[in-house]
């Protein structure tokens, strides 16, 4: 089944444009999402928004939106002021520049879109992908819809193009604030942490390999409640055992040897000295006939 476009636009570089359509990556509709109801009735409910102040339902016509600019103190905009500044929806993706793929961390990422040539452009789009392709670089474009102005990502995947919206930086919080402290990683350590990594490595990124379990129980219990059957619970797994040493918790994920431990051949016993032998054996020899008399 061909995907169905949710809307056309023009890729424009230098003098070269490109119309295109775009389509959804994602799936929304995948997402188990749930319905306010009545419990006496079993009525889905409607939202209503209450004045604390005056303590009455206040209707859509009596409201107006206002921006916080102190705390509990507001400016207010009429639907004529929004819209005088909103952008006004060109549809046009505005190359400005070509950088590396590697460049653009995917903490930017926000939503991607899949861009496929509209009427009379698959040429010049076979081309803009082929080309970037070739070079390694992806395009940052700037992008006007839905009274916003979007900074893009175009770049090359499988065939075609893909959209990534991204976050301007100061919608990116910096990784400084983030407390790493200053722990020293010890060379064992780092040496075993490899090996761990190592041993489940892969090579290739396959998403279908993994599912939302999560949204597998609700779909199983959802379908369990539409045919009237009761959702018993499922005794909680037992708690496991924590490892607080770091080495030993490498140690136990690598197998519970180190490669020390694999190195070193295993040791024999130690011979027992010819004195120790002869000891033992007159004691063997004197428990023997002191078995013997009491069975006479």
């Amino acid at each position: 089944m061909a995907a169905r476009s949710i809307g056309t636009a023009t890729i424009s570089f230098g003098l070269v444009t490109v119309p295109i359509r775009l389509y959804t990556a994602s799936e929304s509709a995948a997402a188990v999402s749930f319905n306010m109801l009545h419990g006496k009735c079993g009525t889905r409910l409607k939202q209503q928004y209450i004045c604390p102040k005056d303590e009455e339902i206040v209707p859509r016509d009596q409201m107006v939106k206002g921006y916080e600019f102190a705390k509990d103190q507001y400016v207010t905009f009429t639907e004529a002021e929004l819209k005088a500044m909103a952008e006004e929806s060109t549809r046009a993706i505005e190359i400005t520049e070509f950088v590396p793929l590697q460049k653009v961390d995917p903490v930017y990422f926000e939503s991607a879109y899949y861009l496929g040539p509209d009427k009379g452009g698959e040429r010049a789009y076979t081309l803009l992908a082929a080309a970037m392709r070739q070079t390694g670089r992806s395009a940052l474009a700037k992008w006007a819809a839905r009274g916003k102005q979007y900074l893009v990502m175009l770049r090359p995947f499988e065939k075609g193009l893909v959209m990534q919206v991204l976050l301007y930086a100061d919608e990116v919080r910096p990784f400084a604030e983030v407390p790493v402290g200053d722990s020293v990683v010890k060379d064992a350590e780092l040496k075993l942490a490899v090996q761990l990594i190592d041993q489940i490595a892969t090579e290739e990124f396959r998403p279908e390999a993994y599912e939302d379990e999560v949204r597998k129980r609700y779909h199983a219990a959802i379908q369990e409640k539409v045919q009237g059957r009761e959702i018993t619970a499922a005794a909680p797994e037992a708690p496991k055992a924590q490892i607080i040493d770091l080495m030993e918790a490498l140690k136990a994920s690598l197998g519970g040897r180190s490669p020390r431990a694999e190195a070193e051949p295993a040791r024999k016993p130690a011979k027992r000295s010819a004195q120790a032998s002869q000891a033992e054996t007159k004691a063997t020899r004197a428990r023997a006939v002191g078995r013997g008399s009491s069975r006479s």
